[in-house]
């Protein structure tokens, strides 16, 4: 199984889509302090392309084992990651994109040295070729347009496609290493279904995140200071999935920063913080965590999703509605003696079995589609239990709840999730796989 592609070109291509396609509409800005809501869709037009004013020498800048890294492997990702992220090189960010760029190709040569000893992960010019033909179809253009487009910002072809070729590279080598490690039972699977039903009631926020660990960007401190410089540029129109895509270490940065829903309760208190306060369409300030500093960009907002579905079946004695109180408790008292030997399983076949009983099965229903006798039950109880007697105008019931999930066209399906759960456990192994490779590498940096 390949993981979820995501590469550098993917990212450009976005990139090259917000800036042929003419704006549909121009907002008018945003507050101060708060990013444009259309950011992410429509990011500014970007000035014609031109070399960033830095300086540095064409020298080793780096080695990380038997490999270097050059000025110029340095100025072309930093040129990368502008083009990207849409920052425009200041005085006051450019040590930041400098930083970020030597990470990038320090993680590249390791990645590359690891491939390097899987004969069977050769990867073909032919198979780099699709990659950036399948870019260009998803911006609309051509293949030699999309190149085009790339050498017009000051980006050498043949180091991009070396990075386009690590990426594929890479991508198959965690995906075939930890296949096994990252299958998703069918246990958990249902165990995040039934979180999300539960918590379903609760107010939810859609979240971007950005994410600078400490201890990638040179300390606690200097993650602040980048953060507060990335607050500044995406306030002045630099898009947040752009941004994300290439500063955030976070696991959403493959999909720029979505983090999707996210309930509320379910993060850390100085987050919970921030997104109980910020309106939709606004962008946080620099959130210090152990460990590092967070953004969020709040996209959206809700009380919480109403539509909860649950299966039920019954068994039950018919009573009419002015039925005498003796018969209600001579009804409630056979039902209760045998409440304890029911399961969603057998219920209805003990129905049919004993005179005076009615078995059904319910279905799946909405609960609020429910009697309001049922709905508390449908509700509260958990899966697989037997309620006690519930007394309707019918009769006396005992409602066996045998599943429940979310309902509605946002609700994800259990393929979805299990496909999600996975590429969260893809991510980390590979995250871990790189840690290991950087703890173990030779790096020397040259002042």
């Amino acid at each position: 199984m390949r993981l979820k592609r995501y590469s550098t070109g993917a990212a450009l291509a976005a990139l090259m889509v917000a800036m042929i396609a003419e704006p549909s509409g121009a907002q008018t800005a945003p507050a101060a302090g708060a990013l444009n809501p259309a950011a992410e869709e429509a990011p500014q037009r970007a000035a014609p392309a031109a070399t960033p004013e830095f300086r540095m020498a064409d020298g080793i800048i780096a080695t990380v084992n038997d490999r270097i890294i050059t000025g110029f492997d340095l100025r072309q990702r930093m040129l990368v990651i502008m083009a990207m992220s849409q920052l425009q090189p200041t005085e006051e960010n450019i040590g930041a994109i400098q930083q970020q760029a030597l990470n990038d190709l320090i993680e590249q040569h390791l990645q590359t040295a690891e491939i390097a000893k899987f004969e069977q992960l050769k990867i073909s010019d032919q198979e780099v070729d699709a990659e950036i033909a399948d870019m260009a179809r998803q911006a609309g253009t051509t293949a030699p347009n999309f190149l085009t487009f790339l050498q017009q910002g000051g980006i050498s072809i043949a180091p991009f496609r070396e990075q386009i070729r690590t990426e594929i590279g890479w991508r198959d080598l965690v995906g075939g290493r930890f296949r096994d490690r990252a299958r998703v039972s069918k246990s958990q699977v249902d165990q995040t279904l039934r979180q999300l039903t539960e918590s379903a009631s609760k107010p939810q926020y859609l979240v971007g995140e950005i994410y600078l660990e400490a201890a990638r960007v040179g300390g606690m401190q200097e993650a602040m200071n980048g953060a507060r410089q990335l607050v500044q540029q995406m306030i002045q129109g630099a898009p947040f999935m752009a941004v994300a895509r290439q500063f955030s270490a976070a696991p959403s940065a493959a999909r720029g920063g979505d983090a999707g829903w996210i309930v509320q309760g379910t993060v850390q208190p100085a987050l919970q913080t921030v997104m109980d306060t910020l309106e939709v369409g606004q962008l946080s300030n620099p959130i210090p965590v152990d460990g590092g500093v967070y953004i969020l960009y709040m996209r959206d907002k809700r009380s919480g999703v109403a539509t909860s579905m649950v299966q039920m079946k019954q068994v039950m004695i018919e009573l009419p509605e002015n039925a005498g109180e003796a018969q209600v408790a001579e009804a409630t008292q056979r039902l209760d003696a045998l409440r304890g030997q029911l399961t969603c399983d057998n219920i209805l076949t003990r129905a049919r079995s004993e005179p005076g009983l009615l078995g059904a099965d319910l279905g799946e229903s909405d609960v609020a589609d429910l009697l309001p006798q049922f709905q508390q039950v449908a509700r509260s109880a958990e899966v697989g239990s037997i309620s006690t007697a519930v007394r309707t105008p019918l009769g006396v019931h005992l409602l066996a709840v045998c599943g429940r999930r979310l309902g509605g066209p946002e609700a994800p399906s259990a393929q979805q999730v299990e496909a999600r759960l996975q590429n969260q456990n893809y991510a980390m192994l590979g995250r871990r796989y790189l840690r290991d490779l950087r703890e173990d590498a030779l790096i020397e940096i040259k002042q």
